[in-house]
């Protein structure tokens, strides 16, 4: 399945009002989700849809990138793999078994 990115979404949008409206523009949808900020529980902006048909992916980037959508542009890219976690760069100081340093 082919998987959306959009992104400049209202905030007071909804999963089912996303999928509606990317439905509307003439494309299947199989699933749609709007990101939620965990305190505050608003839309953070942007969300994925997975369309039924792969094929339509190019076709509906281009059909839905900068159409309006209760006065916003929207941005429109193909949805990218999750980047893994919030890893601390490594300082190069070994910190040993248990995360602390040792002295010798």
């Amino acid at each position: 399945m082919a998987r959306l990115y959009v992104g400049n979404l209202p905030h007071g949008i909804t999963d089912s009002a996303l999928g509606e409206f990317i439905s509307q523009a003439g494309f299947g949808v199989s699933s749609a989700i709007v990101i939620l900020d965990k305190l505050t529980g608003q839309s953070r902006g942007f969300g994925f849809v997975e369309l039924t048909n792969g094929d339509d992916l190019q076709q509906a980037i281009g059909s839905l990138n900068g159409r309006q959508f209760d006065g916003r542009a929207l941005r429109v890219n193909e949805a990218r793999p999750q980047r893994g976690g919030f890893a601390r760069p490594h300082d190069g100081v070994d910190r040993g078994r248990f995360g602390r340093r040792r002295a010798f």
